[in-house]
């Protein structure tokens, strides 16, 4: 983390003035739209690609060398690639990435152990982040998911990976907090709680072009997150915390303050370093800033996967302008914790929460 922070006085010379030019310290590859899924909140299943193969994603890991301190390994439901282990192993391999961030709907429990063990065990010196999807208990669940049985598999999923015997693996549990689930946040946590995930992250369900929900009417209203979130961040600051939870927990209640004045106000609430910190890999090459645009600056076949040619691009200059210019704004969680990183009144307010005092080692 020392690290990440010595490089945030460049990102904010780079985003301001173009120099020095820097690689993305957050990347997000997406392997595949392919789910076993249908989200009320998502149509990403919808989509079809002529996805990346291991042997392209290792070029492109290649290219992007050390930058990368965060990876996030996406889809769809990224699990469902054959050959997932082996795209993680590369970027490990090549990038060395401090954090490996793999989320999952849970759907498939013996699959998903099994990769997830093996990915702990190749990739030993980075921390495994694996959250699991819940977004409502048991028929609430099922019905946000469109898929009966889904609760049922993802607690066999919980189970088998909390079965796990390994000092780099974390375990939490995501939830997108919509206008369908949005009234049941605070009892759905209590019942969370029970499960004792390492963290409880939420995001705001939003319409994002990546996901093909614009115009889909998911995201819950001002009021109503607000309720939401204020509970939980009562609950936060009520719950002791240590360590890297600690730091964790810190952020997450800025990112609530964060998706609750963007839910208010419809604009960008800090600069926004999408394009300068972060970005995302679509599963056929694409280069976007963010899933939200998802505005492609070129893809990554045209470039023999250089990622440097598509980030120094005459492309990737004018979108960055609009994006420093206040054209868009978005609560997206990924991007939202790079951004505070790189802002340092919201880095000074993490830090009074830091002294707050965490006591809680869990949710």
């Amino acid at each position: 983390m020392i690290e990440v922070l010595s490089r945030v006085p460049l990102y904010q010379s780079f985003r301001r003035c173009g120099w020095p030019r820097l690689l993305p310290v957050n990347v997000t590859a997406s392997v595949t739209y392919r789910c076993n899924s249908r989200c009320r909140t998502c149509n990403v299943w919808k989509k079809r690609s002529d996805e990346l193969s291991v042997e392209e994603w290792d070029r492109v890991f290649a290219s992007l060398k050390r930058a990368p301190f965060w990876f996030t390994f996406s889809g769809g439901e990224p699990l469902l690639r054959a050959d997932v282990v082996d795209i993680i192993e590369q970027a490990y391999v090549r990038c060395r990435p401090s954090i490996i961030n793999i989320p999952t709907n849970g759907l498939l429990p013996d699959q998903i152990v099994e990769k997830v063990a093996n990915v702990v065990e190749r990739c030993p010196g980075s921390q495994v982040v694996v959250n699991l999807s819940l977004d409502g208990w048991e028929e609430q669940h099922d019905r946000i998911r469109n898929v009966d049985g889904n609760f049922r598999r993802a607690m066999e999923t919980w189970q088998g990976l909390k079965a796990i015997s390994a000092a780099n693996l974390t375990l939490g549990i995501h939830t997108v907090i919509s206008r369908y689930n949005v009234a049941a946040i605070p009892a759905f946590y209590e019942r969370v709680r029970a499960l004792a995930p390492d963290s409880y992250i939420t995001e705001i369900a939003e319409e994002r072009v990546e996901l093909d929900t614009m115009g889909e009417d998911i995201t819950p209203t001002a009021e109503d997150y607000a309720r939401a979130i204020q509970f939980l961040r009562a609950r936060l600051l009520e719950t002791p915390l240590s360590g890297v939870a600690r730091v964790a927990g810190a952020f997450r209640a800025q990112y609530y303050d964060l998706a609750a004045a963007w839910l208010r106000r419809q604009q960008q609430i800090i600069p926004c370093y999408a394009g300068w910190a972060s970005a995302q890999i679509s599963p056929e090459g694409d280069v976007w800033f963010c899933c939200v645009r998802a505005e492609p600056i070129g893809n990554l076949r045209e470039v023999d996967c250089d990622f440097r040619r598509l980030w120094f691009s005459e492309q990737a200059t004018a979108v960055r302008k609009t994006i420093r210019d206040g054209a868009c704004h978005c609560p997206l969680a990924n991007a939202a914790y790079t951004n505070m990183l790189c802002h340092l009144p919201s880095l000074a307010r993490v830090g009074v929460e830091l002294l707050r005092g965490y006591r809680w080692r869990g949710v």
